[in-house]
């Protein structure tokens, strides 16, 4: 998630209600905290701060600060631990060892698969599929990576400790890392508790022929340096373990790499039948991960199958629900509703429909898309609704350009004709320029006394005989306004750009057609980097009402988007609820038809 650079959208402090309830989530997230260590971590009188991010792939994340570390950061509602606070609670989340080797892998983006797993002489840690762990690096319990497992320990050893075992979220030496002061991590000695377990390590060292000096679990009274484990440790270590093919480069390989050996030999031990139940349960999570849309709900459980699914079915093989062992696709979904996936319900007499997902589920969320998937259709249907699947509302600042009659005004703070300032920028120069020339009003502060250089730049010349001193708020609007006005746009992902002239909002438009009818034209779309054909797809499928697209009057290299009937209430729904974006940025929503009861 952090293993490449992140934009940052917003900074700002945490007031008193927000600490109490961010101490709460805390609480509820990881209930094995104490009153004492809560009040730590989340303090009522030092400061901390909330950033708003963007990851690399358009993900919207919030950063929790204290002490100019990230502590916690939040994705999708669920809140996780850095690094930095679990090295001050290690034991806060189940851990699982892997080779020093491996970190470099996993700060680069990979996850850790089951091959790179130290199996101690106690046994893994119980954990299910979905479950929040920290990977530590053998010889020390100080976490430096936070994943979620995509499956439980008892399914991680009856597949032999082959296949990804986490999902790989944060690390030590990631971006999220360097954002902090960028320590390393402790050594923290690992905790032997069990003295059967100690007894088992010293048999086995016994049966290498090794000294206890050489083992792979030092003493607890010990503090290895993670660093200081030579090629031959891990080689002792790989073979004390029975897993003499492991390779550090193995252990972190990223999820598509997974053997398909391995893959192969299962599915020709399955039966027809198990194999055709493994493709319905691949190609639906496949079209639930990356086909179906909140704004698609509700849908027929008929399109579902028949559109998403079907077009998430690898090449050379075909769905036919009567070779499974549901035989009708409503026992299908009807299995997927019991695990709480989704929710069905029959809107009309004799048809069903899909009302609600649950995108936060722990299967759809561990699903790994299959490498090689390739269809023309179907990539491109993927690509345009992954595009808006990840929309986020542009950031859009108003800027401001130095034009030649204000050159004289800006010049003292070392700026020319072109310059590009906010206003902020600009209200600093001004005061910089009134106080430095000593332009106050001694009798009232509020005003400013009007020279030759404010005079001509922001006077008009009837004015000019008539006004000695202006307002502070006035100067600052008077000069906005003689300012030549840019905006900057930033993509979520994208590098900003500053464009001419004021934003154009997205324009909202009723127009009359022949026998009375009446339609409503969007236009604009493209500005704020919205695809106005899925836009046009999307109302069509909410209203029931025909959308097309047409090439916008005036303009060159624009598109409108028209539907039938005024459907300002279902779009203003759209924009300002799912798109997120601003209200002052939409023109028209006031043409909406008022709601009330017909005479």
């Amino acid at each position: 998630m952090f293993a490449r650079a992140f934009r940052v959208r917003a900074n700002s402090s945490i007031k008193g209600s927000d600490r109490r309830k961010l101490r709460s989530d805390v609480a509820a997230a990881f209930p094995t905290l104490s009153t004492e260590q809560l009040a730590e971590l989340v303090p009522n009188k030092e400061e901390l701060n909330v950033i708003k991010i963007y990851s690399h792939k358009g993900e919207a994340i919030t950063v929790y600060m204290n002490h100019r570390n990230p502590i916690l950061f939040e994705a999708e509602k669920v809140l996780y631990p850095t690094v930095y606070t679990l090295w001050v609670y290690p034991d806060l989340l189940p851990a699982f060892a892997t080779w020093p080797p491996v970190l470099q892998k996993l700060a680069g983006g990979a996850d850790l698969m089951l091959p790179g797993v130290v199996v101690p002489p106690s046994g893994l840690p119980q954990v299910q599929r979905g479950t929040l762990c920290a990977v530590t690096l053998l010889g020390n319990r100080a976490p430096v990576a936070v994943g979620v497992a995509t499956m439980s320990t008892e399914e991680m050893l009856a597949a032999g400790m082959k296949g990804k075992g986490f999902a790989v979220l944060h690390t030590h030496l990631d971006h999220l890392w360097e954002y902090g002061d960028k320590s390393s991590p402790p050594t923290l000695a690992p905790l032997v508790t069990d003295s059967a377990a100690m007894e088992s390590a010293g048999d086995e060292e016994e049966l290498q022929g090794k000294e206890p000096g050489s083992s792979c679990s030092p003493e607890p009274e010990q503090h290895v340096d993670i660093r200081d484990l030579s090629l031959r440790d891990r080689a002792t270590c790989a073979e004390l373990l029975g897993k003499e093919e492991l390779h550090e480069n193995r252990a972190a390989e990223p999820a598509e790499d997974a053997s398909t050996e391995d893959q192969q030999e299962a599915e020709d031990s399955r039966t027809p039948q198990e194999q055709m139940d493994a493709l319905f349960n691949q190609c639906f999570f496949h079209a639930l991960k990356c086909k179906v849309k909140k704004s698609d709900l509700p849908l027929l459980t008929s399109t579902f199958l028949g559109s998403h699914m079907v077009s998430c079915c690898p090449a050379g093989k075909q769905l036919d629900i009567k070779k499974s062992s549901y035989k009708k696709f409503s026992k299908f979904l009807q299995c997927m509703q019991h695990q709480r996936i989704l929710q069905v319900k029959e809107l009309s007499r004799g048809v069903e429909s899909i009302v609600d997902v649950d995108w936060k589920h722990p299967d759809i969320k561990a699903f790994v898309v299959p490498e090689g998937f390739s269809s023309a259709s179907a990539g491109q249907d993927s690509k345009s609704e992954d595009r808006e699947q990840v929309y986020h509302a542009p950031e859009i600042i108003p800027l401001y350009g130095v034009s030649t009659k204000m050159i004289p005004l800006f010049q003292e703070s070392g700026h020319r004709k072109g310059s590009i300032l906010s206003s902020s920028e600009v209200r600093n120069v001004i005061i910089n320029y009134v106080k430095s020339n000593e332009l106050v009003d001694e009798t009232n502060k509020n005003f400013v006394k009007v020279n030759a250089i404010l005079c001509d730049c922001l006077l008009d010349k009837s004015e000019q005989d008539e006004i000695s001193h202006l307002k502070w708020d006035e100067l600052l609007s008077r000069c906005l306004e003689r300012l030549q006005p840019l905006h900057q746009v930033t993509f979520s992902g994208q590098e900003p750009v500053v464009r001419k002239g004021n934003i154009e909002p997205i324009d909202i438009s009723i127009a009359q057609r022949s026998s009375n009818k009446k339609v409503t034209i969007i236009k604009n779309l493209e500005l704020y980097g919205l695809d106005p054909q899925c836009v046009a797809n999307t109302l069509q499928q909410k209203v029931q009402a025909s959308a097309t697209i047409s090439p916008a009057p005036g303009t060159k290299d624009r598109v409108q988007v028209q539907i039938q009937g005024n459907q300002i209430h279902h779009l203003a729904k759209m924009l300002l609820e799912e798109y997120q974006l601003p209200r002052k940025y939409i023109q028209g929503l006031e043409k909406a038809p008022k709601l009330g009861r017909k005479k």
